[in-house]
């Protein structure tokens, strides 16, 4: 044996951590390690997996847009409820939940016109912003746009964190169809002078597909520059009425489930 080769060995042995057998510690009574308490919350599930547990807060039902309000001046959200659905209306700008959250799962189905035009960042793009922190697009962005055959930077497409995260994989439905996020999402937390001492984190399934898996966030969206955090405790939910020329995309079936 060469002195590198015991050396090798020697550092494995010192370095190898020590785990405790079945022989260090016989085994006792089961019921020592049964735990009884707190008994969890009984929740009782919605008829089929996208409908809300008898614990969500239901932000869109089809019928009004009693929990929203427009992002820039919290006058009543003016986008279009007709048919069950939410259809975006540009002009009228973002709108954003008047309930705050902090840590939530969160159900949002939405759907890019079946004659949509236009191609990359022009095409269906919206976006929902897990927190909003600002006035227009300020907060943290969960990318919203039609990714089903149409090339845009990856960091861009449809499930990215904008700018920063693409998805595991494309899980996009043709324009037409209906498709569905289900999000958990993890404030980041501050220390009382603002220091960040735990990023934000987001788990993302499109169409019941992994596309975001306890993601760590950078910061906060932004078009242009390195991502970078501001303290803030809660925030409400947003979502983007963005200026490309394509034809508006549609929402329904939103809920949410705090986690504090």
């Amino acid at each position: 044996m060469t002195w590198q080769t015991m050396l090798i060995f020697t550092t494995l042995a010192t370095a190898a951590p020590s785990f405790a057998t079945t022989a260090d510690h016989p085994p006792t009574d089961p019921k020592a390690t049964e735990q009884w308490q707190p008994v969890p919350k009984l929740v009782t599930p919605g008829k089929h997996d996208a409908a809300p547990p008898s614990d969500a807060i239901v932000l869109f039902d089809g019928r009004n847009l009693d929990r929203w309000e427009s992002v820039d001046d919290h006058s009543p959200a003016r986008w279009k409820v007709h048919d069950g659905v939410l259809t975006v209306d540009k002009k009228a700008g973002n709108i954003q939940t008047r309930q705050r959250f902090k840590n939530y799962q969160l159900h949002l189905e939405w759907q890019v016109p079946a004659d949509i035009a236009g191609e990359g960042q022009a095409r269906g793009n919206s976006g929902l912003f897990l927190a909003s922190t600002g006035p227009g697009d300020a907060g943290y962005e969960l990318q919203i746009m039609d990714s089903w055959k149409n090339p845009t930077y990856v960091n861009g497409q449809a499930a990215s964190v904008y700018k920063q995260t693409p998805p595991l994989v494309n899980a996009m439905r043709p324009p037409g169809a209906w498709q569905t996020y289900d999000v958990v999402w993890t404030a980041p937390v501050f220390a009382a002078d603002g220091t960040l001492t735990a990023p934000a984190y987001v788990t993302v399934l499109h169409d019941g597909v992994l596309v975001q898996n306890h993601t760590a966030l950078t910061g906060e969206t932004v078009y242009i520059g390195k991502p970078a955090y501001t303290p803030y405790t809660d925030a409400p939910i947003k979502l983007q009425a963005h200026g490309d020329p394509s034809q508006p995309i549609s929402f329904r079936n939103i809920w949410v489930r705090p986690l504090d």
